[in-house]
């Protein structure tokens, strides 16, 4: 006895394996870019914890996973300047709110807008929703200026997405501290609210 898939069930399965395939290279993708993260901070020697859960690309999401852990809880912004020439990770405590007009004003940069997709990919090597510091180890040239909100220093422990939405780094300010000085990256404390 044959099977004969008829020419739309032949389609259909073609693109249920070619979507398995994508979605698996999509989640080795995702994996690489927390094992660099990893890879980064345990070559250099620091210390940090991490735990996994599900896909969280917004504060809103990712608060329904996070641990009681006194770690300040920390939202990433990209942006870039008007004409596009310079890049900006902005990180401050998640609870707070802020808007690109005051941001524009405290950083003394020009105009503001959010980085694309493409310049994210490019600078970080990474994808909205996965944006953090970590993202600093993929840019080569150090061309992305870090603004860290002055707040961050009180603070005795951060966390932030391994460059994965699906895991949180729980790291001491001191131990992000040598994490900065060793990937190189300008940053500076300010003022942010």
């Amino acid at each position: 006895m044959s099977l004969r898939l008829s020419s739309r069930t032949r389609e259909q399965s073609i693109r249920v394996v070619r979507g398995v395939r994508v979605v698996r290279v999509f989640m080795e993708a995702l994996e690489l870019r927390s094992k660099r993260v990893f890879e980064f901070l345990d070559a250099h020697d620091i210390k940090y914890e991490v735990y996994f859960h599900p896909e969280s690309p917004t504060i809103e999401i990712a608060k329904q996973y996070w641990r009681e852990d006194g770690s300040v809880h920390c939202k990433n912004l990209f942006f870039r300047n008007h004409k596009g020439n310079r890049h900006y990770l902005v990180c401050f405590d998640c609870d707070q709110d802020m808007a690109i007009h005051d941001l524009e004003k405290r950083l003394h940069q020009g105009k503001l807008s959010f980085a694309s997709p493409q310049r994210m990919e490019r600078y970080l090597g990474l994808e909205p929703g996965s944006v953090s510091p970590f993202g600093l180890i993929n840019d080569e040239e150090s061309h992305t200026h870090l603004f860290l909100d002055h707040n961050l220093k009180n603070a005795s422990s951060l966390s932030f997405h391994p460059n994965d939405s699906r895991g949180t780094v729980v790291i001491s300010f001191e131990e992000f501290m040598r994490y900065l000085e060793a990937v190189g990256n300008s940053y500076e404390f300010i003022e942010l609210y």
